[in-house]
């Protein structure tokens, strides 16, 4: 596997989750196709979508209900591609979701693993490979971002840092789709600025290429820790995406926090 397969892997799967064509994000202008439901979707996103924008860097590919394909086509040739990302201009599209009943929900980033660098980093503790037999203890909120209690069945693979007999960080995978698993870690609060979270996904994203799969990982482009954990452990930025949902799916995830 290369990183031209690994990145041609992720772009096909992009355009599978938004019934798009692996061509739509090399073109130079902007593409708005209708979303339907797909079977071999990511398995956590919920479609059709109202609206949902995806660019790798050269234009924006935007997946829309019919009734904002209209409102999704003057957005995103209103404004440059990555500005269509960001506030201010978010807001333009805001005031023209509103009316249905939908704002600006999820903004994130998406990386993917730079072979010429991956590698396992070392650990000041002992690690080891877990199975999804080894999960069923684990589904705790210390390893909520390494571990999906709602789809157990999803968690493949983890890694796990043990301080004697207590596990202090964990890196999960989800297989989120046929060819690409997501990664999550945890660290314990007084373990972390050791190093143990880049091992961990170091670690982890190696034993899934060794299973043939393409490792991946997510985060808010506010989470610096989260962003530098990436690029330490071997990952570069390779698309990003910008989701309305419903105010009501928007004050229930407010409520929860």
């Amino acid at each position: 596997m290369t990183n031209q397969e690994i990145l041609e892997i992720a772009i096909r799967q992009s355009a599978t989750d938004l019934c798009a064509s692996p061509d739509d994000f090399r073109r130079k202008e902007n593409i708005v196709v209708l979303s339907e439901k797909n079977e071999n979707a990511r398995r956590y996103l919920e479609l059709p979508f109202a609206c949902q924008f995806v660019t790798y860097g050269k234009n924006i590919v935007a997946s829309t209900s019919p009734e904002l394909r209209e409102i999704t086509r003057e957005y995103i040739d209103k404004f440059e591609p990555y500005h269509c990302f960001e506030t201010p201009n978010l807001h333009f599209l805001m005031e023209k979701l509103r009316p249905f009943g939908l704002d600006i929900c999820f903004m994130a980033e998406y990386w993917l693993p730079d072979l010429d660098i991956l590698r396992p980093l070392p650990c000041a503790y002992e690690l080891k490979i877990l199975t999804q037999k080894d999960f069923q203890n684990l589904y705790q909120p210390e390893w909520s971002n390494a571990l999906c209690e709602k789809r157990k069945y999803l968690d493949m693979l983890g890694v796990g840092a043990y301080d004697g007999e207590t596990l202090v960080g964990l890196a999960g995978c989800s297989a989120d789709c046929d060819e690409m698993w997501q990664i999550g870690v945890d660290v314990l609060p007084a373990y972390r600025k050791q190093g143990i979270a880049s091992a961990l996904t170091s670690h982890l994203a190696v034993e899934i290429i060794k299973c043939g799969k393409v490792p991946f990982y997510c985060c808010a482009w506010s989470n610096i820790a989260s962003a530098k954990n990436a690029i330490r452990s071997g990952f570069r930025p390779a698309w990003v995406e910008c989701t309305a949902k419903t105010k009501e799916f928007i004050e229930n995830i407010n409520k929860l926090v």
